[in-house]
């Protein structure tokens, strides 16, 4: 109910000094003959903004005036054939009509356009700072780091898992409060069963995990390695290690005392050459590493005693040959067998000889 009246005192520019209610029970608590109590949250709005609220006598209709007229005015002129996507489109198309339709016609009681009778002027300001009248609860955030609010679930950090938290809610949007702090805020849903920000925030947690937290040793690696190679390289590198089976855990202690060994620069280089042959380990670095330390001498060509001997060239020799040796003999077994098997079975499926039992 106090969205509905600040939203028409702003649509008005102002506040009407009396309001009269029909018993709204939001509003009017009870009557006691002439005597009238009215909720106390309620005559505190109304002093905040300033208004008078009077309340009709019970079946006392004509009291209001010519509300019920224009409600059924509403109902016949604006809703039918209607059609609209949410809340505000049909706020959108109900503004529109009163500006083009409703506030131009020329009222058949008082020979008056509406746009021309209304006094702005009439109006008490509106106050310089609005109050803020959201709807106000609180919901407990489940272990799936949501809270259930207006049929629909929204989520928060994990950090707020098992705490009550305020959710206030306006016709626009659904802010949540650790108190005074606002944590994130929604636009308002009215439709059921939906759920608001699970994909940001499961990601958020995922990433805070233990096992998806990066180490402070795989840290140090990285930016040992920085400007070496390139970071994803690495990065890609110790994913793929992972993938393989091997333990961060252990590998990254080895490739820190790696490089300690032969410097940040031979270790990128070697990570480099491992990543290329799909070799994921730290004992594939130290092999690179140990080969680049230590390389084998090329070992001299063997010299015979013939001088002759040593000067004879050879053509170099292809394999081609023997591998077609090879395929096309296994082609020949394969077709001799099946050939053996096909006599085999026709001389088993033939008919014994009648000429014997004679």
């Amino acid at each position: 109910m106090w969205r509905s009246h600040i939203h028409a005192f702003a649509a008005m520019g102002g506040v009407a000094r009396e309001i009269a209610y029909d018993n709204l029970a939001t509003a009017v608590a009870e009557h006691d003959g002439r005597l009238v109590r009215f909720h106390p949250r309620f005559l505190g709005f109304a002093r905040e903004y300033g208004f008078v609220p009077h309340a009709c006598n019970p079946a006392s209709g004509w009291e209001k005036g010519k509300v019920e007229r224009a409600i059924g005015y509403l109902r016949q002129n604006f809703w039918p054939l209607r059609e609209f996507l949410d809340l505000h489109d049909v706020n959108r198309q109900a503004r529109q009509w009163l500006a083009e339709v409703a506030n131009r016609r020329l009222h058949r009681e008082t020979r008056e356009r509406p746009l021309e009778r209304f006094k702005p002027e009439a109006l008490r300001p509106l106050p310089i700072i609005p109050y803020d009248y959201r709807d106000s609860t609180e919901a407990l955030v489940h272990k799936d780091l949501r809270l259930r609010f207006d049929g629909n679930r929204y989520c928060v950090p994990h950090r707020y898992v098992a705490r009550r938290l305020t959710i206030k809610a306006d016709s626009s949007a659904v802010t949540i409060y650790d108190r005074v702090e606002e944590i994130v805020s929604y636009a308002r849903s009215w439709r059921r069963g939906q759920t608001f920000g699970a994909e940001r925030f499961e990601r958020l947690l995922a990433e805070e995990r233990p096992a998806a937290r990066r180490s402070q040793a795989q840290q140090r690696l990285l930016d040992s390695l920085d400007g070496l190679c390139s970071r994803s390289l690495v990065e890609a590198y110790l994913r793929d290690m992972i993938d393989s089976g091997r333990s961060l855990g252990r590998q990254i202690p080895e490739l820190l005392e790696l490089m300690r060994q032969y410097g940040p620069e031979d270790v990128a280089g070697a990570i480099e050459k491992a990543a290329a042959a799909r070799a994921f380990g730290a004992d594939y670095i130290a092999n690179i590493l140990r080969q680049q330390r230590s390389p084998r001498r090329p070992q001299p060509p063997m010299r015979l005693r013939d001088p002759l001997l040593n000067a004879l060239a050879t053509d170099p020799i292809s394999l081609l040959e023997y591998d077609a040796f090879i395929l096309e003999s296994a082609k020949e077994r394969n077709d001799t067998s099946g050939t053996e098997t096909a006599a085999v079975e026709s001389e088993s499926d033939e008919p014994p000889d009648r000429g014997d039992d004679r």
